[in-house]
């Protein structure tokens, strides 16, 4: 029979595990991409070849050549049922209002057909026909026959204002978007009323072959803006592992649950046994009981996940991991994902605790002693070795991945498997680790203390399912914290060791900086594009890669780690010159093909080979070249020696700063993630040491009373079970500890290995302080409120009392 009082607690584990699950499972399935606004209105898009890249690298697609788009344009729109085919030409133009750049949204500009993709509304004036005009946004605030200042690639340019329009981003004359995007990506088909958008797809397919894709309707998703796919993929690893972590957790804390009432019950299942149930019934019995919370469980954990789902959405827009466009959405597959979970973690985390519940002897239920009679059993060890063994596998494999990923993933992976050693082999551990704190019990405890010391010997298996929580929190919290830390200072002290200047000027409020801009400072730019590789004599392979428009003398006076392994880089001129890396395999002389960002195919000669840790891009060509073949390309770093007054769209900072802030996007995600996880699993942690100890102090009212009429006095019983919690956390938080410790050294090792220094280990002792002080003020308040309770009436004196 189910009892309430012992099952409230797995229960509650089960709940908020699927909660979880559910609220993230129905934001993963929200998270497709979504159609961009300005191609709203192009039934059939025809995209450009996509490059050979992996799914989080989030380069655009290769380019069409001006002469192909013209060619693509061209059959395109005779098709029947084609009223136009316009290509989508994107740039970068941003107005100034008040000497500064304007809003974020405002980045891209476009030619003027372009708004018949999207449907933009011509609000007040007339379109762009000629050089020098614009229609703009009219939530900028401006009028028709204003002047405006766009920032370009070249620099700051006047405009006037002939439109406006009821949306973002500037328009200008055709002509004018052609020179400063030659290069096209995509080319929307608007469709005559009667069209069949597949039909016409289909044909469309027969003019591209393979010079492209042909999208309709959700596939249209693919275009969105590359920020937009790359915070989405961010929001999908945060979800995943945020459900992966809490299905993990939620098995962990309700078996330790359930171990916990199976060696409270022993007594109870004795009673069924010695009346005739066989090991087979007890297990289907315990099977039972674990079904009934699974279930119940989970159907509650669906309601409030599904309820909390929208919200959460939002809470991740603000957060940055997912985009503006998100919305959430309710799915079929969640749902049922959601409530088949319940059942399913709690059967997973009940196994164990079932064969235990199987093996109690009949004679178990004649026993008054609570003393634990029987050790670990062989299975058990060799389960906990077993476990321990892959997570020392794991950590070494840490140690020696190539990328911070992988090694983090390898990390986390690791932790868990010795987390879950951990806490199989942990009865076995509490002895030695409580006779290790014996002198100091001892010293300072009196006789509490060595009824502390007592009660955790002889109830080894009780003291290790309570520290069991403990032990998962701090060993996540420590790990995922240390990790994040450690990783960004060992980046920032390479990237700031690789820099021979003193200043560094970068964008402000702009996301490059423009040809004038660099040309005020007077120091030496980096000018990133992405090209896309291509080997003579074969088709495109379209491998994208980043080059680095730079002047040589300059860059390889301001890169202490450039080291040139073959050629010069004095030769680095001209138009047909590139420098690659080593692991490119060519020799000085060689040819090298690429295709630009206006689709222009150009065979460039290898002049020098540099080492791969040299450049931080792919290959070096001259700043000319760039500019030649990329109008829209903006500059991101400008390294000077002396600091100068920045000019405007750009901020000057030391090495140091700029180290720190290279990723500082990045790091403040990857930093609410890692709070997120501590969150979950610290939340799970304070949620079972709770739980775990209202069961024990139920299940020891009667103990606790038989101190009382020892003599002991209530305050002392209050000081008993406040010195046992302590030292659950403890134990918990010591073996947590070490656990996280040992993946830790791991990064810091794979670290070491990739930026070619020695790294320090960074622990935020402020998190990990707060995890385990949560994990004791929970544990303190959870045993002593109801001792406190349970002792508030004086014990009866026994009938066979002390003389006198």
């Amino acid at each position: 029979m189910v009892s309430i009082r012992r099952s409230v607690s797995a229960f509650v584990a089960v709940a908020i595990g699927v909660t979880l699950v559910a609220a993230a499972t129905l934001l993963l399935a929200s998270g497709r991409p979504q159609v961009p606004d300005r191609l709203a209105r192009a039934a059939v898009v025809v995209q450009s070849p996509e490059a050979g890249a992996s799914a989080d690298s989030f380069v655009p697609t290769r380019p069409w050549s001006a002469t192909a788009t013209a060619g693509l344009v061209g059959r395109l729109a005779a098709l029947p049922g084609v009223a136009a085919a316009v290509p989508d030409r994107t740039f970068y133009a941003q107005p100034l209002i008040d000497g500064r750049p304007a809003a974020s949204d405002t980045h891209e500009g476009h030619g003027w057909s372009s708004t018949q993709l999207g449907g933009l509304r011509l609000t007040a004036g007339e379109p762009p026909r000629r050089p020098g005009e614009v229609v703009v946004g009219r939530a900028l605030g401006l009028r028709t026959g204003a002047p405006v200042t766009l920032l370009t690639a070249v620099g700051a340019e006047s405009y006037t204002v002939t439109g406006l329009v009821d949306g973002h981003g500037v328009h200008v004359a055709d002509e004018v978007a052609a020179t400063l995007a030659p290069g096209v990506r995509a080319i929307g088909l608007v469709l005559t009323a009667d069209a069949d958008p597949e039909r016409v797809a289909t044909a469309a397919r027969g003019i591209v072959g393979t010079d492209g894709r042909v999208l309709t309707g959700d596939a249209r998703g693919a275009l969105e803006p590359r920020n937009d796919a790359r915070t989405r993929w961010i929001g999908m690893q945060v979800l995943t592992a945020t459900a992966a972590l809490a299905g993990f957790v939620t098995v962990f804390v309700v078996a330790s649950t359930f171990a916990f009432t199976i060696a409270q019950r022993r007594r109870e299942l004795g009673l069924l046994r010695a009346v005739g149930a066989t090991g087979r019934q007890v297990r289907r019995m315990v099977y039972g009981e674990a079904l009934v919370v699974g279930a119940s469980g989970g159907i509650v954990g669906l309601l409030v996940g599904g309820g909390l789902a929208p919200p959460l959405g939002w809470v991740l827009i603000d957060a940055g991991f997912e985009p503006s466009t998100f919305r959430v959405g309710y799915e079929p597959w969640p749902v049922a994902l959601s409530l088949v979970a319940g059942p399913v973690i709690s059967l997973l985390a009940v196994w164990s605790a079932s064969r235990r519940a199987a093996r109690v002897r009949p004679l178990e239920a004649l026993r008054e002693a609570a003393v634990e009679q029987r050790p670990i059993g062989r299975l058990r060890v060799a389960t906990g070795a077993l476990l321990v063994a892959v997570g020392v596998a794991l950590s070494v494999g840490t140690a020696t991945a190539d990328e911070a990923r992988v090694a983090g993933q390898y990390a986390l992976y690791a932790v868990m498997a010795l987390v879950a050693g951990a806490t199989v082999l942990s009865p076995a551990v509490v002895g030695p680790v409580v006779r290790l704190l014996r002198s100091p019990v001892r010293r300072r405890g009196g006789a509490i203390g060595m009824l502390v010391r007592g009660g955790a010997l002889t109830a080894t298996r009780r003291t290790a399912s309570t520290a069991a929580p403990v032990l998962l929190t701090v060993a996540f919290a420590v790990l995922v914290s240390g990790m994040v830390r450690t990783t960004t200072a060992a980046y920032a002290a390479g990237r700031a060791d690789n820099v021979n200047v003193g200043w560094i000027v970068l964008p402000d409020q702009a996301p490059g900086l423009s040809d004038q801009a660099v040309a005020a400072t007077g120091g030496t730019a980096l000018l990133p594009t992405t090209v896309f590789r291509t080997d003579p004599g074969t088709a495109p392979a379209d491998r994208p890669l980043t080059a680095l428009g730079v002047d040589p003398a300059g860059f390889a006076a301001a890169n202490r780690a450039l080291t040139v392994v073959a050629g010069s880089l004095d030769d680095l001129r001209g138009d047909d010159t590139v420098v690659v890396t080593a692991s490119a395999n060519l020799r000085p002389s060689e040819p090298y093909a690429v295709v630009f960002a206006d689709g222009t195919l150009v065979s460039l000669r290898v002049v020098a080979v540099v080492t791969d840790a040299s450049l931080p891009g792919d290959l070096l060509v001259p700043r000319a070249v760039v500019r030649t073949h990329d109008p829209s390309a903006l500059t991101s770093t400008v390294y000077v020696r002396d600091r100068i007054a920045p000019p405007v769209g750009a901020r000057i900072v030391d090495v140091a700063t700029w180290a720190a802030e290279a990723d500082a996007a990045e790091d403040r995600l990857v930093w609410l993630f890692t709070l997120l996880l501590i969150g979950v699993s610290a939340g799970y942690g304070a949620i079972a040491v709770a739980n775990t100890l209202l069961l024990a102090a139920a299940g020891r009212a009667a103990d606790l009373r038989l101190i009382r009429m020892a003599g002991a006095t209530r305050r002392q019983v209050v000081w008993l079970v406040t010195a046992e919690s302590a030292l659950v956390v403890l134990i918990g938080a010591l073996l947590g500890g070490a656990v996280a410790f040992v993946g830790l050294l791991s990064i810091r090792a794979g670290l070491a290995e990739q930026v070619g220094a020695p790294v320090d280990l960074v622990v935020p002792w402020s998190v990990v302080a707060g995890v385990v002080g949560l994990c004791l003020l929970l544990a303190v308040l959870a045993s002593v409120l109801p001792t406190w309770r349970s002792l508030r009436h004086r014990p009866a004196r026994s009938s066979v009392g002390v003389a006198g």
